[in-house]
């Protein structure tokens, strides 16, 4: 047996090199344009393998943990997610040696400060652990790991074939783009998904690697997955602008859910990150507060797109199975209320989730939470007013609200829904509901939820496309340090014979220890230079003025030009550890600033 394994690795190590070689040969015979459109086949058709095999897994084990022959077992379903969490942190622990990161920031951080690199690592151990965390019914969704994944494999394709920066994050947004085509059978969305949620600057030649790539993901994905697995709906109604005033009230509601998923979401994972160290108690206390969230709301177990196609049949009274309120399913105010509860209870749940040392994302529990947005207003109303609202659609509507809301992507959640739909019936109002809820959330938060606190710092880029380029530039590569120092014994004539030789207009005093103590500016002494008499009288120490401002290690590009503009100086002089280390110049910036500015867009 073993020698049997030993050979299968050898046979898969030696194709594997000759494909190598053959994409060398391919790079050497084809134009770089015909390269990159190559690259993009293969790297969506990888993305779009990971994308399988993390849906196909996890679908499964939801099948065998919620299989209804098993009911003297119950509750085993209740300690699955602990077991799930238990098991991703000895994985990261002992597989990973902790070199290991979650979420989306990685990516945008990877973008804007480390020319789209990724380790190499990233294109494993983001499908290993959240397959174990969901698999096992951790709360939370596996399009994130998708696309870091994807983003990993288009990254260090770049790297071994020596391809640019700007062709780097080229196909790392293909890879993005051919998972969530992959993950939901959409192109489209895939495409703007990559788009919007990453801030690309891409002209319109660079599009065509990604529909390709997105394409590709998404062709592999309707040949070996089906409709169980995908989330697909079929529309029972077409749209009527009757009810285009309460598709607005929806928007504004799904708005505000978004701020407080955002927000209860960040409070409960923030209080695990608390506590340094102590990952295994972490998991217990996690996995133990989501074993009582399932024990009264089963529905949170796993990623939830069962629960979500029961509401779109409405079914809603199938959510209480195996709940506290099985009892209760024939009262039809009670499995409303219990629907209305979960719209709060999901950010509750993923939170502990990835807090408790989980590894997933917030597109699913987005789409969750929507979905259940939509059926509980929808429901309201027909219950308490004369209007007929389509529960079906409102469902569906109210997924691309609360997705736009949460990720500050109205187009990836409109083109989404309309693509599972299988149609642009509903494109009004998704277009109304997510405008208005994507506005609303960019009101009070600022930045979508998985960058907030990179982006606060200007380690991601933002809408801001001025602020993109600034942080992107490091402000100790435009340091001139070759100007005339000066001390404080000098006088008069000394200064004048400095001055002469120089082409500066601002001289830097220093002590004995090279800390900046004061400047000498031209224009200050230009009245006095040429009295003879004042040379050996008048010391440099009194000429000298404190600096308006100073530039430091810890200051941002965007930081050192508010100070140019605070001051309205042009050159200001750098400071590390009170030690002087010479002047950046405001013309320096915009000569680096317009260089970067041409290289950042994707073309």
């Amino acid at each position: 047996m073993l020698k049997e394994t030993v050979s299968l690795l050898q046979k898969v190590l030696k194709i594997v090199k000759q494909f190598e070689f053959a994409l060398k040969y391919a790079q050497q015979r084809l134009t770089k344009k015909q390269f990159i459109f190559l690259s993009s086949v293969l790297i969506g058709l990888s993305s779009g393998i990971a994308a399988i095999l993390l849906k196909t897994f996890v679908h499964y084990i939801f099948l065998a943990a919620t299989y209804e022959k098993l009911s003297h077992f119950r509750f085993l379903y209740l300690i699955l997610p602990l077991i799930g969490l238990l098991l991703t942190v000895f994985v990261i622990k002992r597989l990973f040696k902790h070199h290991f990161v979650k979420g989306l920031g990685q990516v945008h951080y990877a973008i804007a400060k480390k020319s789209s690199i990724l380790p190499k690592n990233r294109m494993y151990d983001q499908v290993i652990t959240s397959s174990i965390t969901v698999g096992l019914g951790g709360s939370v969704g596996l399009e994130a790991p998708i696309v870091i994944t994807g983003a990993a494999v288009g990254s260090n394709f770049s790297r071994k074939y020596h391809l640019s920066s700007r062709e780097r994050t080229l196909l790392l947004a293909c890879g993005i783009a051919g998972g969530i085509g992959a993950a939901f059978n959409a192109p489209i969305a895939g495409v703007l998904f990559a788009l919007e949620v990453l801030l690309l600057d891409i002209s319109i030649t660079a599009f065509t690697p990604l529909i390709i790539a997105a394409a590709t993901g998404a062709l592999i994905s309707r040949i070996v997955l089906n409709d169980q697995i995908l989330l697909f709906f079929q529309l029972k109604q077409a749209f009527n602008y009757i009810n285009v005033p309460f598709y607005i009230l929806l928007g504004i509601i799904a708005g505000l859910v978004s701020v407080y998923h955002s927000r209860m979401f960040i409070r409960v994972e923030s209080l695990f990150h608390k506590r340094e160290g102590h990952l295994y108690r972490k998991a217990l206390i996690g996995g133990l507060l989501m074993a009582i969230l399932i024990y009264i709301f089963p529905s949170l177990f796993g990623e939830g797109y069962q629960s979500i196609k029961f509401l779109a049949t409405q079914q809603p009274e199938y959510l209480l199975n195996n709940s506290l309120f099985e009892s209760f399913k024939k009262n039809e105010l009670l499995v409303l209320l219990f629907v209305g509860l979960l719209i709060f209870m999901k950010a509750i749940a993923t939170g502990l989730t990835l807090g408790g040392g989980g590894n997933g994302g917030n597109f699913a529990p987005s789409l969750f939470v929507g979905a259940y947005l939509g059926y509980f207003f929808s429901r309201i109303v027909n219950l308490f007013s004369t209007a007929d609202l389509p529960e079906n659609n409102f469902t569906i509507v109210g997924m691309a609200g609360i997705l736009s809301g949460i990720y500050h992507a109205p187009l990836t959640a409109i083109f989404l829904i309309a693509e599972i739909t299988g149609g642009y019936t509903l494109m009004i109002p998704l277009m109304i509901v997510s405008s208005i809820s994507y506005a609303i959330s960019r009101y009070f938060e600022p930045f979508p939820m998985d960058t907030k606190n990179i982006a606060e710092t200007g380690d991601a880029l933002t809408p801001n496309r001025d602020k993109n380029v600034l942080s992107a530039i490091n402000t100790f590569d435009f340091v001139e340090k070759n100007y005339p120092l000066l001390s404080l014994t000098m006088n008069l004539g000394e200064l004048v014979d400095v001055v002469s030789s120089s082409t500066r207009n601002v001289f830097p005093v220093l002590s004995k220890k090279k800390e900046l103590i004061g400047l000498i500016w031209l224009d200050d002494i230009r009245d006095i230079m040429f009295k003879q008499e004042l040379y050996y009288t008048v010391k440099v120490s009194e000429l000298m003025v404190k600096p308006t401002a100073i530039v430091t290690p810890e200051n941002s590009m965007e930081d050192v030009m508010k100070k140019f503009d605070e001051t309205g100086l042009w050159v200001l002089p750098v400071v590390s550890n009170s030690v002087y280390e010479g002047f950046i110049s405001k013309s320096n910036v915009f000569t680096g600033y317009r260089k970067h500015l041409k290289t950042s867009i994707i073309e």
